[in-house]
């Protein structure tokens, strides 16, 4: 089966993805959800655009 292609990432996925406790997970998303509101975007609370964390902690993507 194919794995959905999901706009937003989640606490627990950054969690495992980064090998961090789910507690700084939630504090990475609240830094880059407010660097995103600050810049005029729209946020979903406890969930990040999967693009712009790729952008911003990997330095690719669009």
């Amino acid at each position: 089966m194919m794995k959905e292609n999901k706009i937003y990432i989640t606490a627990s996925e950054l969690s495992e993805l980064l090998g961090i406790s789910l507690g700084h997970a939630y504090k990475l998303i609240r830094n880059m959800n407010k660097e995103l509101e600050e810049s005029g975007y729209m946020i979903v609370a406890g969930k990040l655009p999967r693009k712009y964390f790729e952008k911003r902690w990997f330095g690719y993507g669009t």
